[in-house]
């Protein structure tokens, strides 16, 4: 899952515990699609309040690979309220660089190039390392 899809649902995390019910299904298509193992289907539903496990379903998605927030979205047809919520945040979201992301000009260009420190947050996308 990249950086913006993980702070759209640390953003929203309370949100979702009061609004979502990940027992029928969303746990159910986030198992169908191989975002959860069978071992998570039962940790999660050995929770004891619904708030519970909603929260573990958002401690364990961030870390289910970068198909998992749309995975998410996708179960959530029983609330299309709560995907249309998630949806906005998404677009709108603008990733909060890490306090030690430093910009420095390289010698023989004007373009901003990332530190050392920081270079595995530069995508592949973008080249990868420079």
């Amino acid at each position: 899952m990249d950086a913006r899809d993980k702070q759209v649902l640390r953003s929203h995390r309370l949100e979702l515990g009061a609004e979502v019910l990940v027992e029928g299904l969303v746990l159910q298509y986030l198992y169908q699609e191989g975002v959860l193992t069978e071992n998570h289907v039962q940790e999660i539903k050995a929770q004891a309040t619904g708030l519970r496990k909603t929260m573990l379903l958002l401690d364990i998605l961030p870390s289910r690979g970068p198909k998992a927030f749309d995975a998410f979205l996708d179960s959530l047809q029983e609330f299309p309220w709560v995907r249309e919520k998630l949806e906005k945040a998404r677009e709108e979201a603008v990733v909060e660089l890490p306090a030690d992301f430093a910009l420095e000009a390289m010698p023989d260009s004007p373009h901003p190039r990332p530190s050392p420190a920081c270079l595995h947050l530069v995508p592949e996308s973008y080249g990868g390392c420079f």
